[in-house]
């Protein structure tokens, strides 16, 4: 777990916060909701020891008073994150207490999330118009735990998108919340007129605000997430911040996160082979079918697994019309690997 943290410097970064820094935060995979599930994250965790986890958005509602089990993970999945969704700080501090009772490595608090069901609920990116709000709710969370305690936001939100406003909000939530710890999803998020879908893709991207606000606030850890498409362009972030997140990519294109540990992290291990990474999921799958889990619960989470090789169609295809009959096991992604060319298995 990261209860302790120590400065790190990695030679391709050319960045140490002044104060604490989380190694892991160097990279991590974006909460996405329907996406990031423990299925997922058990699989992301072959392809990288290394990467930071997060979990999908969990309200803290869900938390406190729905019949399932919201904080479930599995023990290989650390380092994991628990991203939290509310604005009460009280019932955040009771959700922040439950996850570190069951063992999450952080919390982080959604102030980036645009859709109209959580603005109804008053979080996400809506908070940002209320940085003294986030700011009690970041404190109360870090009052009753010993992990950090971190802020997904965006660069800004409607017409409250100047520099100086991200600023404002960076210092409230920092000063008086004891933030120390952001990812900056750079671009600003329209509350009303857009599609989440749209609020990912349609404000304009603005790396260099992030980069300056580094600048500005040395002595916080910060790492950026929006567009982000490669390992080649996570490296290039890197000499100005702190940490990347990326999203969509990885989780469509999940291969990229095998080279995570020896280009970001200095490991020198082996990279686990594509067919490798498949075989390793499958006592997992088993344990899961054994207690009712369906195949395709897990296997949806590895259709991108070949994405851009021979065969990629053929191994989507093949998992997707078998995986959710009635009895489906593991012969099933033994049947989609050999669609594969073997000698393309590198």
């Amino acid at each position: 777990m990261l209860n302790e943290t120590t400065d790190i410097q990695n030679s391709s970064s050319g960045v140490v916060s002044e104060g604490v820094s989380y190694p892991s935060a160097r990279f991590s995979v974006a909460p996405m909701l329907d996406w990031t599930d423990r299925h997922c994250r058990y699989f992301h965790r072959i392809l990288s020891k290394n990467a930071l986890l997060y979990t999908e958005m969990v309200t803290t509602g869900a938390i406190i008073h729905g019949k399932g089990d919201f904080l479930a993970f599995n023990e290989e999945e650390h380092p994991v994150a628990l991203q939290l969704g509310g604005s009460n700080p009280v019932d955040l501090a009771t959700c922040a207490k439950l996850a570190v009772e069951r063992g999450y490595d952080e919390i982080n608090l959604n102030v980036g999330c645009p859709s109209d069901r959580v603005q109804n609920g008053r979080f996400g990116a809506c908070l940002m118009g209320e940085a003294e709000l986030v700011a009690q709710c970041v404190s109360a969370m870090k009052e009753v735990v010993d992990i950090p305690v971190t802020v997904k936001t965006r660069i800004g939100i409607d017409d409250q998108d100047s520099y100086e406003f991200l600023v404002d909000f960076v210092r409230t939530v920092s000063e008086k919340g004891g933030c120390d710890n952001f990812t900056i999803h750079a671009r600003k998020a329209w509350l009303s007129g857009l599609s989440p879908k749209e609020n990912r893709e349609i404000p304009p991207l603005d790396y260099p605000r992030v980069y300056q606000l580094k600048k500005d606030f040395p002595h916080l850890t910060m790492a950026i997430n929006g567009g982000i498409k490669s390992l080649e362009e996570a490296e290039e972030h890197l000499k100005y911040l702190d940490g990347v997140m990326i999203g969509r990519e990885a989780y469509q294109s999940p291969y990229m996160l095998a080279e995570v540990d020896n280009r970001l992290f200095g490991s020198d291990a082996p990279i686990i082979k594509r067919s490798d990474a498949v075989k390793a999921m499958f006592p997992y799958i088993e344990a899961e079918l054994s207690k009712g889990t369906y195949l395709n619960h897990i296997s949806r989470h590895m259709l991108g697994l070949f994405q851009n090789m021979p065969g990629a169609r053929q191994w989507r295809r093949y998992i997707s019309e078998n995986a959710h009959k009635p009895g489906s096991g593991v012969e099933v992604l033994e049947a989609a690997l050999a669609k594969i060319p073997a000698h393309l298995d590198v």
